[in-house]
């Protein structure tokens, strides 16, 4: 699968790169993907809602009145759930919501979302490029040019760049990340996904260590 590399005035270059078939054609699997995603949000759950239960309110344990003749249900603590100010019934308490999943089922996962994307034309290759130092304002004139600006996009690099960072982390539509921070939820929630030319073969490298 060829796709032209764009310089970041949004030209062709006259160059093209080969996207690996085993990585960007698969048949998609919804049910990887949905599970991969889950445990991304999953994870980004604390976990540490908590309410009180009757162990934990303040207030005697006298029984508030006689068990039988009252005319009424039986009544025993004040701070039984049933009564106004007593602790919370079944609420919740602090937990861990991570679960595990097979290192396979991930990537088959990310495949399918990249599939997904280069299926629909989502995907961008965009020539290597860096700021000398942070300027918001020319990384909107990329966006511009790529014809992305509108767009929710997902900017992926071979390696950490400071700079290209800072320059797009007032930005609302667009996140930029490196190879190795990839998951199928930030390919699946992003429009467009913009490759850099070298971090194809990052691409490549990543899942063949992962195979």
């Amino acid at each position: 699968m060829e796709i032209a590399i764009l310089n970041t005035s949004g030209q062709e270059t006259g160059r093209n790169v080969e996207l690996n078939e085993a990585i960007y054609a698969v048949e998609p699997n919804d049910h990887a993907i949905y599970l991969d995603v889950k445990q991304y949000l999953a994870n980004q759950r604390q976990g540490t809602h908590a309410s009180k239960d009757r162990s934990l309110v303040s207030g005697s344990t006298r029984k508030l009145k006689r068990q039988k003749g009252t005319g009424g249900a039986r009544a025993g603590s004040i701070k039984s759930g049933t009564i106004r100010g007593g602790g919370r019934i079944f609420g919740p308490q602090p937990r861990d919501y991570s679960f595990k999943l097979n290192k396979k089922l991930k990537e088959l996962a990310r495949k399918s979302a990249l599939s997904y994307k280069a299926k629909a034309n989502d995907i961008v290759v965009l020539e290597d490029f860096t700021f000398e130092s942070p300027k918001t304002k020319k990384f909107v004139d990329i966006q511009n040019n790529l014809k992305i600006n509108d767009k929710k996009s997902l900017i992926i690099l071979s390696e950490a760049n400071k700079n290209l960072y800072l320059s797009s982390r007032n930005l609302q539509n667009v996140e930029i990340i490196t190879t190795s921070n990839l998951s199928t939820y930030k390919i699946m929630n992003a429009k467009k996904l913009v490759l850099v030319e070298s971090s194809v073969a990052k691409m490549d490298e990543l899942f063949k260590l992962n195979a």
